[in-house]
């Protein structure tokens, strides 16, 4: 059933929605750096694939990094997705503080809910995020050694 909603009570439910508005513009500030890493490591890879090996040390060291590529760019597939998925619960949650305030029906729970799941699914890209700039910092390699 429809509420009529005063502007003061449309005023509120904007100033509600706010700080999720800019919890979105961080998410998609993390996402443009995720995706650029993808991007990266993707190009790395198409590189070393073309790379040819004379003797099986170096084709073994071929594989090995296309191994750990592949292993990073799964990481940084995985924290796009949680980052995607939050970008989602995060924008539920303004559209149901929205809907609350004009429908007779309490939203605090559900909010509460999907506040709860966002910031989980964020931890979770985050914590992925991390785990795939650890593998990149691993496999560095400045100079040969001989």
């Amino acid at each position: 059933m429809l509420q009529e909603p005063s502007i003061a009570a449309v005023a509120h439910v904007i100033q509600l929605a706010v700080a999720p508005v800019f919890l979105l513009t961080g998410i998609g500030g993390m996402l443009a750096v995720m995706t650029n890493r993808l991007g990266r490591i993707v190009d790395r890879a198409r590189c070393v694939e073309h790379t040819l090996a004379t003797t099986p040390e170096e084709a073994r060291g071929v594989q090995d990094e296309l191994r750990l590529l592949s292993r990073r760019a799964k990481l940084i597939s995985l924290s796009i997705g949680l980052c995607t998925l939050t970008a989602l619960l995060v924008s539920t949650v303004i559209a149901i503080l929205f809907l609350g305030a004009f429908l007779v029906f309490d939203a605090s729970l559900i909010v509460a809910l999907l506040f709860v799941a966002a910031m989980l699914a964020f931890i979770a890209a985050l914590v992925g995020f991390l785990r795939e700039v650890f593998l990149a910092i691993d496999g560095l390699v400045f100079g040969k050694s001989a």
